[in-house]
């Protein structure tokens, strides 16, 4: 499929374009940070809920985290077939049609990206008032963080790319600070070994264990951002691969460590009852004061996937820019920092917007079923890409292992999710498809200006 050209004069210099700077050791833990967010905090409790024996609370911890790792190995190969700048936004674009590439980036901008990042600065300022005993609202906590993001990375992307590197490194201290303190120093509750399973084999065990899988695969979502940076990663073909692999690794030794940790010092029935697990755990290790150390740890870390999140999504309102299909200033690329200044600030507006209106909580309920639905699509591009000739001949040093059955089963995977959401939550589900609707009379706009 043909890239959309976007506009400039002949007789115009040329425009300055991204800046290679990202190493190996960068887009690692660009794809750890945009995956650790506040969730491994909250969710182990969600899980242990719905699963009552260690067995099946660590079995969905495993299982979601070897989901997420063919789901890596998938954009691993594509990102080595396609280490264009946009990431998700190339693949959809060049598997299947510019519209639908469009429309993916459509939703991003206007939720799920956004509105994602509107929920995680409200719970750091929510943190940050606990934690400093600032009284600001906290609108105007998460609209100033927001903004301080947006002007690192106008600086450029070595600027952004620092401090989330050194926000990624504090994240996993406190991760690690946590998992030290429930194997080592919390006293273990009182009570018997616990069986493996907590009722005989039937589709209620099944059911319930499908649900532990929800809120785990929501805390291992966000490896696929990595690749919306590809125009700037050093050699993307090697370096792209590598980290989204590694990077998921990574996270999945962190989430099982931090369940194991959690389990040792409540228990199954102490960690379905709290409220706050990792506060428990740190208090029955080291006090309040313990508490108040990992309250930090939670602050960093929704600060450090804010600063991911800056870094990574305006590169495909960019994209989309440079094939036509946004205004062409959101294309544009600054001589001195080399970074689309135009996209980050548009990606720092619109999350403060939704910040400031309250209603990101909302906006998120919307996409659950949307998301999955585009991440089966970009899986589905690696049979697209593998049945294209052009491609055979290609080198490519990275490949789905145990294609096509895991890939097939990723899309199913996808597909559970998608047809379990709109089932439970129609409304909202519908309401998500209208706002990726809205998406087509924009795009033919767009088209149409591109080709006058």
């Amino acid at each position: 499929m043909a890239v959309l050209p976007a506009h400039r004069e002949a007789d115009s210099p040329p425009a300055p374009d991204l800046a290679r700077r990202l190493g190996p050791l960068d887009v690692t833990l660009i794809v750890m940070g945009g995956i650790i967010g506040s969730g491994i905090f909250m969710n182990p409790t969600v899980v242990a809920r719905q699963v009552g024996t260690p067995f099946l609370i660590l079995a969905a911890w495993v299982l979601g985290g070897l989901i997420a790792l063919i789901g890596a190995f998938i954009y691993a190969e594509l990102a080595a077939r396609r280490p264009d700048v946009g990431g998700q936004y190339a693949y959809l674009r060049d598997a299947w049609h510019p519209g639908l590439a469009f429309v993916y980036g459509w939703g991003l901008l206007l939720v799920t990206q956004s509105g994602g990042m509107a929920a995680v600065a409200i719970t750091f300022a929510r943190y940050f008032r606990e934690i400093s005993g600032v009284a600001l609202p906290d609108g105007m906590t998460a609209a100033l963080v927001l903004a301080v993001l947006t002007l690192v990375n106008v600086l450029g992307v070595r600027a952004g790319s620092a401090v989330q590197n050194t926000l990624m490194v504090l994240k996993i201290l406190a991760i690690v600070t946590l998992v030290g303190a429930g194997l080592w120093l919390a006293p273990p509750p009182h009570g018997t070994a616990s069986p493996l399973l907590d009722r005989p084999l039937s589709m209620g065990l099944l059911s319930a264990f499908g649900a532990a899988l929800v809120p785990v695969m929501f805390a291992y979502g966000g490896w696929q951002t990595a690749c919306f940076v590809a125009g700037e990663v050093r050699e993307p073909r090697r370096f792209l691969p590598r980290g989204l692999v590694f990077g998921v690794l990574g996270v999945i030794a962190l989430y099982v460590l931090v369940n194991i940790a959690c389990l040792r010092a409540l228990g199954t029935a102490g960690l379905a009852a709290s409220s706050a697990p990792a506060s428990d755990v740190m208090r029955a290790a080291l006090g309040e004061r313990g508490a108040r150390v990992i309250a930090v740890g939670i602050a960093i870390s929704t600060l450090g996937f804010l600063s991911q999140s800056m870094l990574t999504a305006p590169r495909v309102y960019y994209a989309m820019a440079r094939d036509g299909l946004f205004p062409s200033a959101i294309a544009r690329v600054h001589p001195g920092s080399r970074v689309p200044v135009q996209a980050i600030v548009l990606q720092g507006a619109i999350a403060i917007a939704i910040a400031w209106s309250g209603r990101y909580e909302q906006i998120l309920s919307y996409v659950v079923a949307v998301d999955s639905i585009f991440f089966a699509l970009a899986a589905c591009c690696v049979f697209v890409f593998r049945r294209r000739r052009p491609d055979a001949a290609m080198p490519v040093t990275t490949r789905v292992p145990g294609h096509p059955w895991t890939t097939g089963g990723f899309v199913l995977a996808c597909a559970l999710i998608v047809g379990n959401t709109v089932y439970r939550y129609p409304v909202e589900s519908a309401i998500g498809l209208a706002i990726l609707a809205s998406g087509l009379p924009v795009f033919l706009l767009w088209r149409r200006r591109s080709r006058a």
